[in-house]
């Protein structure tokens, strides 16, 4: 088996009164609740990847952390018929705003849930094992 491919991704976060709130993204192909990530590219460090990936695919910008709080491995689909194992390094952005528009809006929605809620909605258990391990959420 080949080597996994990696991925940067972003955890945004904003403080509420009410506690932490997760803003989750749909994927493109088949719209399951996941957080904003991509490919790592040269000349960029992963964490200012992971905030660019966050602004494109969910509108958001904030102070990105620069070293990563986990990872979590998934299987990504490239192709209709190929399929790749990735491990993606996850960097916690504390949002600070949320646009009204940006670049992949009218691709995928976007959710604010408590981290409770986000690791139910999430389908990649590992994901979801990151967001309660970071959150101290006890699994349901």
């Amino acid at each position: 088996m080949s080597e996994p491919l990696k991925q940067v991704a972003a955890l945004p976060v904003v403080e509420t009164e009410q506690g932490p709130l997760v803003l989750l993204i749909t994927t493109r192909g088949r719209g399951r609740w996941t957080i904003p990530k991509g490919w790592p590219k040269s000349g960029a460090t992963d964490s200012a990847m992971a905030a660019k990936e966050a602004a494109e695919e969910a509108g958001v910008n904030g102070k990105i952390g620069k070293k990563p709080i986990g990872s979590f491995a998934y299987t990504k689909r490239l192709h209709f018929y190929s399929w790749a194992k990735c491990v993606v390094d996850v960097f916690l952005l504390r949002v600070k705003s949320h646009k009204l528009d940006w670049q992949e809006k009218d691709a995928r929605k976007v959710r604010w849930a408590s981290p409770d809620e986000a690791a139910a909605l999430v389908s990649d258990s590992e994901l979801a094992s990151l967001l309660r391990t970071v959150f101290h959420v006890r699994a349901a």
